[in-house]
């Protein structure tokens, strides 16, 4: 049995690392929120890594079970495995897209992680370490079923929000038991549903929490994010309790011990077993121990993940590990903040999202472009905004005019001068080697910001090299010096050429298709990170450079409003589909209605009324009369567009004021599919003012 302390801080000391990425659900595409917020990052951390000389098992894969899952087959009328075959093949490949390098990306509806989640629960089992209760659960019994997390919907005991699901509140991000919620309704079949008896199997947090305590709070105080301790603490200081981690559910990863039939594993018991059981497939594939990367002491484990999932990597896994008695547990978890797109949550069921497949279609081969505009602007501390002019001027203002503006005047005055051939540098001035001193610091600049997860502050110290580098060119002007100083020439150009290949090498956690790109240009043999800050002579004298080519192009205003429209469109969609038709009011008799007098009428004045932005002020020719209507239309229709309006007149309501002008009368309106409102009008010809309608 093996013995948990609380963890020290072992930074340099590990040379393999475990890194592991959210497994997303496979119940719909991936879209820039889960780049920005785990995947990006993730990929930065283990690239750079692995040109630091580590070894490394960079692992992911697709969460396949939930009843995200579930529900989504019910709606299309298909099984949830066509649901995540569709969705797993265009996620992975989506995550090849964008050059996310995982050694392994798996899927836990494979048998190997079947068995391993069986395993463990058995483990865990065995030990005693679960609690079995018979409980109350909440059961539909029109869908004759209980309703285990997302089919269960109400209000959040903690923030009241009235969406919340039966597993978290999205609002807040508290998780929650489908039994916490106020007022729920089955996402079934949309009843009350009744309390029904039950048997499940809980790990008892409570049991743990003096070791996470002292792991935690006491441990990772001064290493771990803020927002991330902060969320643990909370948890911890509230008190745990016993958490189910058994589901009554068809879809799942079946109990392996008596009395769990037609039971599943809880999704989230099951799916950061995936970790594991992706490690397991990789190094079966590669040859390897997989053990070493998940029990070996030297071994360094780092969860990426979003906020959301910051108790289950922290609190519920950690105590599933602790349990088990054979794991390492992790180093650090630096979960990131939301990002929101123009404002607004990102959200998939109301399509307000930038979907990678759709990003390819419209920015081909500029995944890079996405990559750098999402880690400098990461929400790594607080929810972060992505909005398509930030995106636009990152590339213009930086990649294009300082990244790619260097290369390209150092590859073009190359082949200009020296057709190519690296030319051999005379004696160095003051301001040469000053130059190539700052050069070789900024690895250790860089590594220092990654290694402490501030990957954004990385990405601007990639920059600054950039800049450093027009920086140098703008001061030495060798397009002026081949004209007076050829040796001085040669020495301005092979030190340029010095930076373009640290921004090579250095470039590759962030923008590794830009990196391969440069590489290329320039005929780089493989170096290293630490070969920057080493080496005096990255790339020699004589060695032949290939052609100039944009490394990237500038974006045009049309682009991004493009995005924008589609972004309108989309919210439009949205809301149109999921407009409320409003229910049938209360019954009235025959008699009831005789009393409403509509008639026929003709808007002939309008005018807005001063200090609102809402109403109209309209003169109608009712036919009996020629009256003033005030109509809360103003902000969908200009006075001079309703002049000559044909509508539809309650001509027998009782007048009102509205501020201070006497409204007599109301006028029909409804909204198209659109949200817009539109006019209840009779357009026959021929249908004079003053005819009622009945």
């Amino acid at each position: 049995m093996r013995t948990f302390v609380a963890s020290k801080n072992k930074k340099n000391m590990s040379k393999r690392y475990t890194i592991t990425a959210a497994l997303p659900y496979t119940n719909g595409p991936i879209h820039i929120g889960h780049l920005a917020g785990v995947y990006v990052p993730a990929d930065i951390y283990s690239r750079y890594l692995r040109l630091t000389g580590n070894d490394v098992a960079f692992i992911c894969g697709s969460d396949e079970h939930g009843v995200p899952i579930t529900i989504k087959a019910k709606k299309e009328g298909v099984t949830p495995q066509d649901i995540v075959d569709k969705y797993h093949a265009i996620i992975k490949q989506s995550f090849l897209d964008f050059g996310i390098s995982f050694d392994n990306y798996s899927r836990t509806s494979a048998k190997i992680h079947h068995d391993t989640a069986q395993e463990f629960f058995k483990t865990l089992y065995n030990k005693n370490e679960f609690v079995e209760e018979v409980t109350e659960q909440l059961y539909d019994a029109e869908a004759n079923q209980f309703l285990a997390d997302r089919f269960v919907t109400g209000t959040c005991p903690k923030c009241g929000n009235e969406e919340a699901y039966g597993d978290q509140c999205e609002s807040c991000g508290s998780s929650l038991n489908a039994t916490d919620l106020i007022n729920p309704k089955s996402a079934i079949t949309g009843n009350v549903p009744s309390l029904k008896e039950t048997k499940h199997w809980f790990l008892p947090l409570n049991k743990h929490e003096e070791f996470l305590r002292e792991w935690i709070l006491k441990g990772h105080k001064k290493d771990w994010k803020p927002n991330v301790y902060g969320q643990v603490k909370s948890w911890i200081d509230d008190g745990l309790r016993p958490r189910a981690v058994t589901r009554d559910l068809d879809w799942g990863i079946p109990v392996p011990v008596e009395g769990g039939e037609g039971k599943v594993l809880y999704v989230w018991f099951d799916a950061p077993i995936g970790y594991i059981s992706s490690t397991k497939e990789w190094a079966e594939r590669e040859g390897k121990n997989w053990e070493d990367y998940w029990k070996d002491e030297d071994t360094k484990l780092v969860h990426f993940i979003g906020k959301d999932n910051i108790v289950f990597h922290c609190i519920i896994f950690p105590s599933m590990l602790k349990a088990e008695g054979s794991y390492i547990l992790p180093e650090n978890v630096p979960a990131n903040e939301f990002l929101n797109l123009e404002g607004q949550k990102l959200s998939t069921s109301k399509n307000w999202a930038v979907w990678l497949p759709d990003y390819l279609i419209d920015f081909p081969n500029q995944q890079d472009v996405l990559r750098y505009a999402l880690t400098a602007n990461a929400p790594e501390t607080k929810d972060n905004d992505f909005t398509w002019k930030d995106f636009q001027a990152r590339n213009n203002n930086e990649l294009v005019a300082i990244f790619g503006n260097f290369i390209n005047r150092v590859v073009v005055l190359s082949n200009k001068y020296y057709d190519g051939i690296i030319p051999a540098p005379s004696d160095y001035l003051e301001i040469d080697k000053e130059t190539l001193a700052a050069v070789k610091a900024y690895p250790a600049v860089i590594s220092s910001s990654i290694e402490r997860y501030r990957f954004r502050e990385a990405s601007q110290e990639l920059m600054n090299l950039a800049r450093l580098g027009n920086k140098y060119l703008a001061d030495e002007e060798p397009w002026k010096t081949i004209k007076t100083d050829e040796a001085r020439t040669k020495t301005v150009m092979f030190v340029a050429l010095q930076i373009a290949s640290a921004l090579a090498v250095l470039s590759e956690p962030f923008l590794p298709f830009t990196s391969d790109k440069l590489k290329g240009i320039l005929n780089m043999n493989d170096n290293g990170w630490e070969d920057v800050s080493t080496k005096d002579i990255l790339i020699p004298a004589l060695h032949h450079i290939g052609k100039g080519e944009l490394l990237f192009s500038k974006i045009e205003d049309s682009e991004i409003e493009a995005q924008l429209e589609k972004l309108i469109a989309s919210k439009k969609a949205n809301e149109a589909a999921n407009k409320v038709i409003e229910p049938q009011k209360e019954e009235i008799v025959f008699e009831d209605f005789t009393k409403l007098d509509l008639r026929v009428g003709t808007i002939i004045e309008a005018e807005k009324m001063p200090k609102t932005k809402k109403l109209l002020v309209l003169k109608v020719d009712t036919g009996i009369d020629k009256r003033t209507i005030v109509s809360g239309i103003a902000e969908s229709f200009k006075p001079e567009d309703v002049i000559g309006k044909r509508v539809t007149v309650l001509v027998n309501l009782a007048p009102r004021k509205l501020r201070g002008v006497e409204s007599q009368g109301m006028i029909l309106m409804t909204e198209d599919e659109g949200g817009n409102l539109v006019f209840v009008n009779p357009d026959t010809d021929g249908v004079n003012n003053g005819l009622q309608i009945s």
